[in-house]
């Protein structure tokens, strides 16, 4: 046997969770009710680092998101098309298909704080472009296309390096409850951004939205800038990009469990959340409103995104995340489902709301077990291929969405994406009965 390569086994090699023997014959609801602690909530907030992380992120974030709701209405009234809508979509996910596993290798080799600085700055550079554009109103759909494609390059690279950044903020134990906390500030931000960006966009213009934004990347850079993170250089890559890039991809090729999470993130991405670039269109055509319309629609999901996260934070050190995933795989194209019947406002927000939750229990717990099961030194390229699976396939499933909706109908649309998705996650629950075991 070759020792090199018995070594590198090794040096790969994933721990494995702990037994499930001991696991006490209990009912989920038992579990939950007493691993549920509010105060438990915000752990990670004791480390320092992340607490700049969070509250940057959560200034950024804000800005992010008024950003992409006045562009989607701003698009639609261009060119009134919903397949314009898929096409933005299309332009800012497709540049994760060549560079978001590059952007992998290249966070394993730098600092990932360095390479956060400079994708940071990219993305206000475009941000102040598109402002300048709007308020000289001279921008057209074209021009939006083209600084979304830019859009998506920047994020191909801050993706990977963000997503691995969490485990230098906190200890491996607290992983999960950061990674809630991300997902919190996230549909905070969610939550009131567009909502915000529908008020302002009706009553100022699209390009105080866009510039907002571009301050708002201030807020993170700034935090970055005054983090002390010790110091431990990064080696140089003794293989190839190349190799180097096979290396993490037979790794998760390799590893079933990791496999399986990464499929069903896929799946949720290209079949599901994809449907959130409609509601422009659904705002005006299928419920009778405006920009604010799809503001409040926007922040509906995000509301109860935000209550699905806290609650997972809340949860603490829990044992049970597999068992809560594979709830979510069935509750969210469920909820898809009745979303694509119902035309009352109040009712499809309530909806949209059970959505967001469900939609927290598929991305939260299937990034927090991926982190756990990846070895360190792999981290950067495996959250890479985690990270494409969300990007690099939303905005295909966009692009598939919005030519349904042009040819046949909105509600048509959501209908078949809720019932493919319906039936692959069934599938996943037949070939990958082990998912409800991971601890």
């Amino acid at each position: 046997m070759n020792p090199e390569r018995e070594d590198e086994r090794e040096r790969l090699k994933v721990p494995l969770p702990p037994p499930l023997e001991g696991f006490p014959a209990r009912p989920l609801s038992l579990r939950l009710r007493e691993s549920f602690r509010w105060r438990q909530a915000f752990t990670a907030l004791h480390y320092p680092n992340y607490r700049l992380w969070f509250w940057g992120q959560m200034i950024s974030l804000f800005g992010t998101w008024m950003q992409s709701t006045a562009l989607g209405f701003l698009i639609f009234e261009l060119t009134r098309s919903p397949a314009y809508l898929g096409y933005t979509g299309f332009a800012m996910g497709i540049p994760s298909w060549f560079f978001m596993m590059y952007g992998g290798v290249l966070a394993d080799r730098i600092p990932r704080r360095t390479l956060l600085i400079i994708t940071q700055a990219a993305m206000m550079i475009l941000a102040s472009l598109l402002a300048g554009l709007t308020f000289l109103h001279l921008v057209q759909a074209w021009h939006i296309i083209f600084l979304a494609f830019g859009l998506g390059i920047a994020n191909s690279f801050d993706a990977p390096a963000r997503q691995a950044f969490v485990q230098e903020l906190v200890d491996r134990e607290d992983m999960t409850n950061a990674i809630a906390l991300n997902s919190t500030m996230f549909n905070s931000a969610t939550t009131i951004g567009p909502a915000v960006s529908g008020v302002i966009y009706a009553l100022f213009g699209p390009a105080w939205c866009f510039t907002i934004n571009a301050l708002s990347f201030l807020g993170v850079i700034a935090a970055l800038l005054k983090m002390r993170i010790p110091y431990k250089p990064k080696l140089p890559g003794k293989n190839s990009t190349r190799t180097e890039l096979k290396e993490g991809m037979r790794f998760v090729r390799n590893e079933a469990m990791i496999r399986t999470l990464i499929s069903i993130v896929a799946m949720t991405s290209f079949f599901g959340i994809s449907f959130a670039t409609l509601f422009p269109a659904w705002a005006v055509k299928i419920l009778g409103g405006d920009a604010v319309t799809n503001g409040w629609m926007q922040s509906a999901r995000g509301l109860g995104a935000l209550f699905g996260a806290l609650t997972i934070a809340s949860l603490g050190r829990f044992k049970f995340k597999g068992r809560l995933l594979s709830i979510g795989t069935f509750v969210f194209p469920l909820l898809l489902l009745s979303f694509a019947f119902i035309r009352w406002f109040p009712l499809s927000l309530l909806i949209l709301f059970a959505v967001g939750v469900a939609t927290m229990l598929i991305f939260n717990l299937a990034n927090a077990l991926v982190q756990t099961l990846v070895p360190d030194v792999l981290r950067g390229r495996v959250m890479s291929i985690y990270s494409f699976s969300f990007f690099g396939l939303m905005p295909v499933g966009a692009l598939w969405v919005g030519q349904i909706a042009e040819h046949i109908s909105e509600p048509v649309a959501i209908f078949t994406n809720a019932v493919i998705l319906l039936g692959l996650f069934f599938l996943i629950k037949i070939y990958a009965p082990k998912l409800r075991d991971l601890p």
